[in-house]
């Protein structure tokens, strides 16, 4: 009877939808943004989006509709906090219009992406099983579910996964966790990630790093 209970929760997370309602559109002027990324991003995330420091992630490949909606949660307009509490990433998007994130959305979507860097090998078999079979007992559904089994995500509503730093990964677990991080719909991140043991975060973030 407790696995159907908990199986019944994890079809409700499921579907309660992490949809980005009202993302950006798509469209964007890949040059443009190729101006503004060499100019600003660069020094975080590498000229292609690549990024080679574990802690900020990796934007080439990303989904164009997710990576404008990301940059414009960091923004905080007429008073309202911020959908995602980074100091740093608010002071970069503070110049920058919405044309703008979405011309630099475009530029990232069409680049090349490489893996990252994986901290534990030792873990990625305990992440593979969570990441392809969740963990029903405490309620955790597979994150293939959302994320497609290769980590390449559904577009619009789910991102990519594929490759990114463990230590990245491991870090928006942590925020979804501790509500530094509060756009995704329905809070449904939140709901799964306090689940989850620091272990199975480790381990999952670890796993994905290994996908193509």
């Amino acid at each position: 009877m407790k696995l159907i209970e908990n199986a019944a929760v994890v079809i409700t997370l499921l579907f309660s939808g992490l949809a980005l309602a009202g993302s950006p559109s798509t469209d964007g002027d890949a040059e443009k943004g190729k101006e503004i990324a060499m100019g600003v991003c660069a020094g975080c995330h590498n000229a292609d989006g690549n990024s080679i420091i574990p802690t900020n992630p990796i934007l080439a490949g990303q989904y164009a509709v997710y990576t404008a909606k990301q940059l414009m949660d960091f923004k905080s307009e007429e008073g309202t906090p911020a959908k995602r509490d980074n100091p740093v990433m608010a002071s970069m998007v503070t110049p920058l219009s919405q044309d703008d994130m979405q011309n630099l959305a475009a530029y990232y979507a069409q680049q090349a992406p490489q893996p990252g860097m994986v901290s534990d090998e030792s873990l990625i078999n305990l992440g593979k099983q969570l990441y392809n079979g969740g963990n029903l007992e405490n309620s955790i559904p597979a994150c293939s579910s959302c994320h497609s089994p290769d980590g390449k995500g559904i577009p619009p509503h789910y991102p990519r996964l594929a490759g990114q730093h463990a230590a990245y990964t491991l870090s928006q677990l942590q925020a979804f966790r501790q509500g530094t991080r509060q756009n995704d719909t329905n809070n449904t991140m939140q709901s799964i990630v306090s689940r989850m043991s620091v272990q199975e975060m480790k381990a999952v973030s670890e796993f994905i790093t290994t996908l193509k």
